[in-house]
């Protein structure tokens, strides 16, 4: 038998175990439209979350790729955030106050940051998010799953 080969061996087992402990923290975030069947003006393309899980009496970012297809002059966004499928909390926010309006026609980015109270319950959420512009037409509702931790790595 190879020499290498047990070094082989214990350098494949530890980056194997060093992928299961990263993975669950640099997955996607899977995003549904509120309506598959609806043709939205907006197209979001992802949301990354960070830190993922969130972390209570800590900034959490929400990052929302998207694109348009017209300019959007203003409007608002409409978040609702459940536990356990039970609502929990809602917000509605002046669309320009999370993004430079108009937004161009094109690619951009929505960002969100929020500190949610130390007390906030550990597990998982779904936040279901609107965007309206200023006329009141939906522009586009999504939702996504995203878990609360402790503040220690955890894997859900």
């Amino acid at each position: 038998m190879d020499s290498v080969a047990p070094l082989k061996l214990s350098l494949l087992l530890f980056l194997a175990s060093i992928s299961l402990v990263l993975v669950p923290f640099t997955q996607a975030t899977t995003v549904k439209y509120c309506d598959k069947k609806g043709d939205y003006p907006v197209k979001v393309g992802g949301v990354k979350i960070s830190p993922n899980p969130v972390v209570p009496g800590k900034q959490a970012t929400f990052n929302i790729s998207a694109s348009t297809g017209k300019v959007i002059d203003g409007g608002k966004v409409v978040i609702e955030v459940s536990f356990l499928r039970v609502p929990v909390h809602t917000e509605k926010h002046d669309l320009s106050e999370e993004i430079s309006c108009p937004i161009a026609v094109g690619n951009f980015v929505l960002s969100h940051t929020q500190t949610l109270p130390v007390f906030t319950p550990h597990g998982p959420y779904t936040l279901k998010m609107k965007i309206e512009d200023d006329k009141n037409q939906l522009l586009t509702c999504i939702s996504f799953d995203f878990k609360i931790g402790s503040g220690s790595l955890e894997v859900f």
